[in-house]
């Protein structure tokens, strides 16, 4: 019973704050007929603002980011063509991303190479570990299946570690860039503005919601290995 009782909180952890980022996300994306402009139309509005036509939106179905080697602002189409707290507000937060690397905010590049570096690691530990597998199982070698498991964990903590850095750079995206332009531009009415938020909040904590499910699949993995 304490075995099922860790898991479920380990579980809750998890998928927890997925889905309240999810629900907040979901909460505010009413369409706002009374809104001059989309989401991609206030990023773009953003960017020329504030010097950056340079930087391009555009739709994309890989999650809402912002390509710093691209100098694209990237929405998924519902945001991008949406009418909605959420969509302006997800809208300005990835603008405050473009704002950093305009203003060489070093905590965004040295995100960015981090995330590089774990993708690169998932990619080739993936290898790694299948060879350490096979040539364990064949040469009957506990040795070679150590090594396998601490390249899984060493795989999983850099992925983690990726996300969970993540979170000032988020946050200073968030409240230090997109809220406050936001508020000085009287872009929304003021009843809005708590709602603005709660989005903001949400699309600041994604990361910490993927690292705490990257824990959860690192375990799952790790069984594997029992």
């Amino acid at each position: 019973m304490l075995w099922i009782a860790a898991l479920v909180l380990l579980m809750g952890l998890a998928f927890g704050p997925t889905l309240w980022v999810r629900h907040v996300m979901r909460a505010h994306a009413g369409d706002r007929q009374d809104y001059p402009g989309t989401g991609g139309e206030f990023a773009r509005h953003l960017l020329d603002h504030h010097g950056l036509d340079n930087v391009s939106v555009e739709i994309t179905p890989a999650g809402d980011h912002y390509d710093a080697e691209a100098k694209s602002v990237r929405l998924t189409q519902e945001l991008h063509d949406g009418r909605s707290v959420t969509a302006v507000a997800v809208a300005a937060h990835e603008v405050g991303h473009a704002l950093q690397d305009r203003d060489g905010y070093g905590p965004l590049k040295w995100c960015h190479r981090l995330v590089a570096t774990a993708n690169l690691t998932d990619r080739f530990g993936s290898i790694l570990i299948l060879g350490l597998s096979a040539i364990g199982g064949a040469a009957l070698s506990p040795r070679f299946l150590l090594f396998g498991i601490l390249a899984v964990v060493l795989i999983g903590l850099i992925r983690v570690a990726a996300y969970l850095v993540m979170l000032p750079v988020e946050l200073d995206a968030s409240f230090r860039r997109a809220f406050p332009i936001m508020v000085q531009g009287k872009y929304l009415p003021d009843e809005d503005l708590p709602a603005v938020r709660s989005v903001l909040k949400a699309a600041a904590y994604t990361y910490v919601a993927a690292s705490l499910f990257q824990v959860l699949n690192l375990l799952r993995i790790l069984r594997v290995f029992r």
